[in-house]
């Protein structure tokens, strides 16, 4: 698929993406927000919300598009016929959505035939938007205008601020507790803001040097991974492409570093 098909992909999911992050914002109410349920475990939570932005994009997208996947957080998978599938994180960062926490996003990614094509992510509590297309680049818009993103070159080790998160599950949380405390001393610091798509675009911003996390869904990683990508960094797994088990991405330039520490950690 051209370059071009990836475009007009890519207007369709910001139209749709920047539609879902407003009914968020209306419907959101002042405090805390009430949990409807929860999915892994105790702190694994998914609201009322969750389930009516997936809605909409859900609705949008295939009534411009019926023939393509539909792959999304809250709801069953929808296998297409077109070549093309969609992979919807209605809300990545629901905790912090339900705390008031002013960093959870809208994120929509778009496949072709396996291979990630375009990616959008909105923050929804500051409007911020990323979008990307592959072999096209990545970018930050501001209005309608695109400011193009080129990753900087990480810092050294001792330097280095990583963004990262943990695990949903208790026993895996525990043993990165372990890991972590092995990790900390090698680095200058950790950030841990809660949306691995917000995580992934600031990343590309060069707000920070290096990012891993293990848990991860194709949603939550999908369209921000590609526009880390886009922006010149290496996105991967501990042993081939990034998986629930591990994504982890920096600059080429001292990826192998940052990746060997995560490893010898015990990640």
């Amino acid at each position: 698929m051209s370059a071009a098909a990836g475009e007009e992909l890519l207007d369709l999911a910001r139209t749709v993406g920047l539609e879902a992050a407003e009914l968020v914002r209306s419907t959101r109410p002042v405090g805390r927000v009430d949990v409807a349920a929860t999915k892994s475990s105790p702190t694994d939570v998914v609201t009322e919300i969750d389930k009516a932005c997936e809605r909409l994009i859900r609705d949008r997208l295939l009534a411009e598009r019926p023939h393509d996947g539909f792959m999304g957080e809250e709801s069953d998978e929808l296998v297409g016929s077109s070549g093309v599938d969609w992979i919807v994180d209605p809300i990545d960062g629901t905790v912090n959505f339900i705390h008031g926490i002013p960093a959870y996003a809208v994120s929509i990614g778009v496949r072709h035939d396996g291979r990630m094509l375009a990616g959008y992510v909105v923050n929804i509590a500051t409007g911020e938007e990323w979008g990307a297309v592959l072999g096209s680049g990545a970018w930050r818009y501001v209005g309608d205008d695109r400011v193009v993103l080129l990753a900087p070159e990480a810092a050294p080790l001792a330097r280095a601020v990583v963004a990262s998160g943990f695990h949903y599950v208790r026993e895996i949380r525990a043993k990165q507790a372990a890991a972590m405390a092995a990790f900390l001393p090698q680095v200058a610091d950790i950030r841990r803001t809660g949306s691995a798509a917000l995580n992934l675009c600031a990343l590309a911003e060069g707000q920070f040097d290096m990012y891993f996390e293990e848990g991860l869904h194709l949603w939550d990683q999908a369209a921000g991974g590609l526009v880390a990508t886009e922006s010149g960094l290496v996105v991967t797994g501990l042993d081939g492409e990034p998986d629930e088990r591990m994504v982890m991405a920096a600059h080429p330039a001292m990826a192998e570093e940052y990746f060997a520490l995560v490893r010898a950690c015990g990640f």
